[in-house]
């Protein structure tokens, strides 16, 4: 698991799609994706329920985002 996973993990998480957590990230869709299928069989759970209209998270998700920003946020601190 990588920082980077994490902070990709937390952009769809917040913007609801890959495009706009992509943007967001100022990377293309097609790494952020094979990232985030890279941290969910890691973690062997699923993040996100897939949809037409976009991502939503599942209930491990929820829980992993919680932690995710946590983690995220002391990373901050440490820089600080």
């Amino acid at each position: 698991m990588s920082l980077t996973q994490l902070r990709y993990f937390v952009a769809v998480a917040e913007e609801g799609t890959v495009t706009r957590a992509a943007q967001r990230c100022f990377v293309s869709q097609p790494p952020m994706s094979r990232q985030l299928r890279a941290l969910e069989d890691e973690l062997s759970v699923k993040l996100f329920e897939r949809t037409a209209k976009g991502m939503a998270l599942s209930q491990a998700g929820e829980r992993v985002l919680e932690q995710a920003r946590r983690i995220l946020s002391l990373v901050e601190e440490l820089r600080g």
